[in-house]
């Protein structure tokens, strides 16, 4: 019997975001902070705030896999049909 989730399978989170996200959404409020403060410029910190929103992870899913799986299926693998009689 294992303490950890999944039986060691399952990836490291820290509250709702994996340790992946939580690196880049730190680098991104970094960058942020800095263009703010010397730029006056708002779009970094939007786009930060808008990626720590999509990456939040509920029971092992976000909003950002589901938006990457369908521009996959709509864009970026061709699809085919087979009809047979």
């Amino acid at each position: 019997m294992y303490l950890y989730p999944d039986n060691l399978r399952s990836k490291a989170t820290l509250w709702l975001w994996e340790l992946r996200d939580i690196g880049i959404i730190g680098v991104g409020l970094l960058i942020s902070v800095f263009a703010l403060s010397r730029l006056g410029w708002l779009p970094p910190i939007v786009l930060t705030a808008v990626y720590a929103f999509l990456s939040i992870r509920f029971e092992d899913v976000s909003i950002l896999d589901f938006i990457r799986y369908a521009a996959a299926f709509f864009f970026g693998k061709q699809q085919t049909y087979e009809w047979r009689a």
